[in-house]
């Protein structure tokens, strides 16, 4: 079985996510890329993480009007990144797919993000719950060909039964039993998002806070009863 892990690099700073990455060596070959540190680092460390074997999930969630999106995609398809995020927008999803071409790049449509709950979406206007909002977009994301969704490991379930076995699914907001869980609001453990469903688990805090993150890498593959 694969490994899961996607080890997010929330830092300020190139050089701090590329001392995380030395740490871990071969225990981990897959990062996921956010706003702070593209922001910080922008596309060279993008292609550097990829230069060095690894494989990124370059976090951007676009969300812009179609030909903007089909343009930045395109490019983005050129690099070797292999995710990328793009909302969960009709038009948005369209155009990301007609930008992503034949090339081997995996789109991600965001459904709803595991800092919001239901109060949070009324506060926002919308007249669905978490799961009917999630539902509704799992659905469309799958009528516009984009066959990767991020999703809450507490949906993974319900998004696997929609999207179909096909779908490669994303689930963040995952924490160890006695792990903190910082601003997100719906989380679950590595291995309940794994048997609901999930083909990969973002990591952020649990692993880059810890004093030792490649034993930390080592206890959540233990929890999941992968080989090391």
């Amino acid at each position: 079985m694969k490994n899961p892990l996607i080890i997010a690099l929330d830092f300020e700073s190139a050089g701090r996510a590329r001392e995380l990455v030395d740490r871990l060596g071969d225990s981990v070959s897959f990062y996921k890329v956010g706003l702070e540190l593209y922001a910080a680092a922008g596309m060279e460390f993008v292609k550097e993480l990829i230069a060095r074997g690894k494989d990124v999930f370059l976090d951007l969630k676009l969300y812009d009007i179609g030909e903007t999106v089909k343009r930045t995609v395109a490019q983005l398809a050129a690099t070797g990144v292999r995710f990328t995020t793009i909302h969960a927008v009709p038009q948005v999803m369209r155009a990301a797919v007609e930008g992503r071409g034949s090339s081997n790049l995996q789109l991600l449509a965001v459904t709803v993000l595991t800092s919001l709950d239901d109060r949070d979406l009324a506060d926002m206007g919308y007249r669905y719950s978490v799961s009917e909002l999630v539902a509704l977009r799992v659905r469309q994301a799958m009528e516009a060909g984009v066959g990767g969704i991020v999703c809450s490991p507490l949906e993974v379930g319900a998004v696997r039964r929609i999207a179909g076995p096909g779908a490669v699914l994303v689930t963040p907001g995952v924490r160890s039993a006695g792990a903190g869980k910082g601003d997100q609001k719906r989380v679950a453990t590595p291995a309940e998002a794994l048997a609901n469903g999930a083909d990969y688990l973002v990591i952020g805090r649990q692993v880059t806070r810890a004093e030792d993150p490649a034993a930390e890498v080592r206890r959540i593959l233990e929890e999941v009863q992968l080989p090391r």
